[in-house]
């Protein structure tokens, strides 16, 4: 089996989760085994039942009181109990924020190996290989593990979702109990940021901007933009976060969040190497800068030499009439 940790947030399945799931189906097809999938504290109903239609053949569900909200002490643990009863030949976990703190706590205490923020995936003589990023996204690193269970984070937005109807599986319900002691970090409140949409991290389309954007009241001009776009979020560069100007949940770099939307839309950046590590497996990058030589041409697909205060209005009117018809 292979078996994918699925992130919940508010009960729904997070679209990051489905594409690590949707991978395993494909692998373990490939391998003649069965896809599993781990849910992990509160669920909405029906929540499990989703996933058979993404090709999971059995759903575990954990659940218990230090399990009610994401702790790194929670959940390893009770991942790992449900990885010894199970002995799944891989567990893959999306490479978002929750599953880049998880995972290797969880390789650490089933002492495996990991392979971190992987871009692709394949079956090489009967076992997974695993293909990464190295030097900031200048070389891949393909990489066998020796250990077992194969654990891997895939990188968001990378993997094609796949579903289909299928008939319905099991679904094995776990209580797992740990000390209050164990658990040293709770969360106590979320504080969601006002007009929060979607995660930068799982956009199809990202509108980011850099110190070019000279303000934090012209990132109002990029939110304009992003309203218009399907699936659209707002990003950061380092320097934009660092001076306030916008939320660190919105950084994408390597400090930030790493991305690889359809289309990034970058404003006002540099092209910082940091920057471009988190944001070069974009499939298209369209750059608006003053500076002809700024090193982000040199990976962007398109590439617009000029003002992005009158770039931004006239892309939002392009975007908003193709849009409309």
């Amino acid at each position: 089996m292979i078996l994918t940790f699925i992130e919940t947030r508010d009960g729904k399945i997070k679209k990051s989760s489905l594409e690590a799931l949707s991978e395993a189906k494909r692998r373990a097809g490939e391998l003649g085994l069965a896809a599993g999938a781990a849910l992990v504290g509160p669920a909405a109903d029906g929540a499990g039942s989703e996933l058979f239609g993404y090709g999971a053949a059995k759903v575990f569900h954990l659940d218990g009181p230090a399990l009610a909200a994401y702790s790194a002490q929670g959940f390893a643990p009770a991942l790992a109990e449900l990885v010894r009863e199970t002995s799944p030949q891989a567990v893959f976990i999306s490479g978002t924020a929750m599953g880049r703190d998880l995972a290797p706590r969880l390789a650490a205490r089933l002492g495996a190996a990991l392979a971190s923020d992987c871009t692709k995936v394949a079956v090489r003589d009967g076992t997974l290989v695993f293909t990464r990023p190295i030097y900031a996204g200048k070389a891949f690193l393909t990489v066998t593990l020796k250990s077992a269970p194969l654990i891997a984070t895939l990188r968001p937005n990378v993997y094609a979702v796949e579903s289909a109807p299928a008939p319905a599986g099991d679904i094995v319900a776990k209580d797992f109990a740990i000390p209050d002691e164990a658990v040293r970090g709770r969360v106590v409140e979320i504080v969601r940021e006002k007009g929060e949409a979607i995660d930068v991290a799982e956009a199809d389309i990202i509108v980011s901007g850099g110190r070019g954007m000279k303000g934090p009241e012209n990132f109002a001009l990029l939110q304009d933009l992003a309203s218009v776009l399907p699936r659209a979020a707002v990003g950061a560069s380092r320097s934009a976060v660092d001076s306030g100007w916008i939320g660190h949940a919105h950084q994408v770099g390597q400090t930030g969040k790493t991305v690889s939307p359809t289309l990034y839309l970058a404003f006002g950046i540099s092209g910082a190497i940091q920057h471009l590590a988190g944001m070069s497996s974009s499939k298209i990058i369209v750059a608006v800068n003053k500076d002809a030589e700024a090193p982000i041409f040199k990976v962007a697909d398109y590439g617009i030499v000029g003002d992005l205060f009158a770039v931004i209005p006239a892309l939002k009117n392009e975007f908003s009439l193709l849009l409309r018809e």
